[in-house]
């Protein structure tokens, strides 16, 4: 009788636990979900040549547009294709750079393991 009280005890303090951890998991997707959102509508800006080049991705790291100055087509293509390529790199780790701090910002105080 003292055995299976013990062991009942002990569940319960389980079950509450994993009701806990249900809960903070329910938290997370919903921020996960609000996170997506938010990066979906952030527009992200890599530079290169001083401006010459933008380049703007959206927080997810999908390619918005391109904007070239007038003046870095007088520099020829070559030129072009490197100032566009350091922009885009820019703006990838940039944008990298925002999702993993927004990542951390919604996990931090949840000691979920493998997050944070």
């Amino acid at each position: 009788m003292t055995k299976s009280g013990q062991g009942f005890g002990f569940g319960l303090g389980k079950m509450k636990e994993l009701t806990e951890a249900f809960k903070k998991a329910q938290q997370v997707q919903e921020g996960a979900k609000k996170l997506q959102e938010d990066l979906d509508v952030m527009e992200i800006e890599g530079t290169a040549g001083g401006g010459l080049v933008k380049v703007f991705l959206s927080g997810n790291q999908e390619p918005r547009r391109v904007e070239i100055s007038p003046d870095a087509l007088g520099e020829g293509a070559d030129v072009v294709s490197e100032l566009v390529t350091v922009a885009m790199q820019e703006a990838y780790i940039k944008s990298t750079a925002t999702m993993r701090e927004k990542m951390e910002e919604l996990t931090g105080g949840l000691n979920l393991p493998g997050f944070g």
